[in-house]
């Protein structure tokens, strides 16, 4: 029997999506800069090391964040999910841009430090406006990556109304009490936001391409 359609997961799902792609800008941006850049001999350790998270099954994951989110009380916080989500997305964010940050050009990298400016400087008004289609990419492939979570959140999150009831975790629910006329207006819902997102991501890089190949 179809359900009163309930918004407020997808408000959840997205209001955890914004807050864990602001969070995971802030910080991935300086250390995406630091990998780029690194020579160290520590730097396929640290990548490997970020991008875990992409191989990991979510299970073990949300095991982990259980056993240590439990000595803080963050399990089943709107909190906890926020700092799940972050730990979990991460290599969505970082990982575009290393990319943007190693494509570029070298030399104009250097002419910003012969001019005087600091590495953060450089980073912020010359290396970040010159990766355009790897900072959008990050952005968007993070947002939708934290909107998708299931696994993880199920396990830190449960499923409390207003709290941690997200819209991956409605659709399960539905699917568990047989009503699938809910679950796949849901479904759908999630489809289309996904498809969206992924056709904003290619439209926007064609773009820049098609611009860029008339400089």
């Amino acid at each position: 029997m179809l359900q009163t359609l309930d918004l407020t997961p997808f408000i959840l799902s997205f209001k955890l999506a914004g807050l864990t792609t602001l969070i995971l800008f802030l910080i991935s941006l300086p250390f995406a800069w630091y990998l780029s850049q690194s020579r160290s001999k520590t730097k396929p350790f640290m990548e490997a090391l970020t991008a875990l998270p992409m191989v990991l099954p979510p299970s073990v994951l949300g095991f982990y964040f259980l056993m240590i989110f439990s000595q803080i009380e963050l399990n089943f916080t709107f909190t906890g999910l926020v700092i799940a989500s972050c730990l979990y997305s991460f290599p969505f964010m970082v990982q575009p841009l290393q990319g943007g940050f190693e494509s570029l050009n070298k030399n104009m990298l250097e002419a910003s430090y012969l001019a005087g400016k600091s590495k953060f400087k450089t980073l912020l008004f010359v290396a970040l406006p010159n990766i355009k289609p790897a900072l959008i990419t990050a952005l968007i492939i993070t947002f939708a990556h934290t909107v998708g979570e299931f696994g993880v959140i199920l396990m830190i999150g449960g499923s409390i109304p207003n709290e941690t009831k997200v819209a991956s975790i409605a659709i399960y629910e539905m699917v568990e009490i047989m009503d699938y006329a809910t679950a796949h207006i849901y479904s759908l819902i999630m489809l289309l936001i996904s498809f969206l997102v992924l056709l904003s991501v290619y439209l926007f890089n064609h773009t820049q391409k098609r611009i860029g190949g008339f400089h």
